[in-house]
C-alpha cells in the first residue's frame, strides 16, 4: 500500500513528538511545541490530532509498536525458559529507557484501546506456552501469563520510583526468580515422557480450541 502524503505528514509528527517526550519529557509536548519542531503549524496538527492527549496516545502506540515489532522478530532459542527471561529482561531495558512513555502505556484506559499492547501481551502468550510445551509450567499458562506480566510491571515502576543511583540492581532479578519458582517446575531429565507430558506439550498446536479452552486443559494436566 503506498503511503499517501497525509500518513507521512502525520507519521513526521507523531516522531518528532515522540523525540520531544524522549530527551525533555511528557510537559515539553504541547501543540505548539511539536509543530515548531515538526516545521508546520498548529492548526496541521489540530487536523491530526484533536488535543495533546490524542497525540501521546499516538505516540505511545509508535514507540512501543516498534518495540514490539523488534520482540517479534526476536529468533526462539532451543530453550523456552531462557527465551522467556530474555523477554523479561528485554521488557525491563525498555521500561527503563523510556520512563515518560510508561506512565502513558500503563495507563488502563489507553492499553486497552492499544494494538501494540495486545501484540505485546500476545508474545507473551506465545512463549507462555512454549514453556507450557516443554513440560516446564506447574500452574494454568493464564496464571503465568498474569504473573510475569504483573511482576514485570511492578519491576519497572518501583525501579522507575527511584533516582537511578539508588536503585536496587538484584531486585529485578529477584522478582524474576520469584515467579519462577512459582510458575516452573524442576528441569525434566528426559528419560521418559508420560502421556500428560506429550498432550501438554501438543497443546500449541490444538488450534481447535480456544485459548480459554487450552489454558483450561493446560492446569487441568498441572493439576
Amino acid at each position: 500500500m503506498v503511503e499517501s502524503n497525509r500518513d507521512k505528514a502525520r507519521a513526521h509528527v507523531v516522531e518528532v513528538a515522540a523525540q520531544l517526550l524522549r530527551e525533555q519529557g511528557a510537559v515539553a509536548v504541547t501543540i505548539r511545541a511539536v509543530a515548531q519542531a515538526a516545521g508546520t503549524q498548529a492548526p496541521t496538527i489540530y487536523r491530526f490530532f484533536e488535543d495533546k492527549d490524542a497525540l501521546l496516545d499516538a505516540v505511545a502506540e509508535h514507540v512501543f509498536a516498534v518495540y514490539v515489532a523488534d520482540k517479534a522478530a526476536t529468533e526462539h532459542g532451543d530453550d523456552p525458559v531462557a527465551d522467556l527471561r530474555a523477554g523479561w529482561n528485554t521488557h525491563l531495558g525498555f521500561g527503563l529507557a523510556n520512563p515518560e512513555l510508561v506512565g502513558l502505556l500503563l495507563d488502563p484506559a489507553r492499553a486497552a484501546r492499544s494494538p501494540a499492547s495486545t501484540s505485546g501481551m500476545e508474545i507473551l502468550r506465545a512463549r507462555v506456552a512454549r514453556v507450557a510445551a516443554a513440560g516446564r509450567l506447574r500452574v494454568s499458562e493464564r496464571r503465568a501469563v498474569e504473573l510475569v506480566h504483573a511482576a514485570g510491571t511492578g519491576a519497572v515502576l518501583t525501579l522507575l520510583s527511584a533516582p537511578p543511583q539508588d536503585r536496587d540492581p538484584d531486585l529485578a532479578d529477584v522478582l524474576f526468580e520469584t515467579v519462577a519458582r512459582t510458575i516452573l517446575t524442576d528441569e525434566p531429565s528426559g528419560e521418559t515422557s508420560t502421556a500428560t507430558d506429550v498432550v501438554r506439550r501438543a497443546l500449541p498446536a490444538l488450534r481447535q480450541l480456544t485459548e480459554a479452552e487450552r489454558s483450561l486443559l493446560s492446569e487441568w494436566l498441572a493439576r
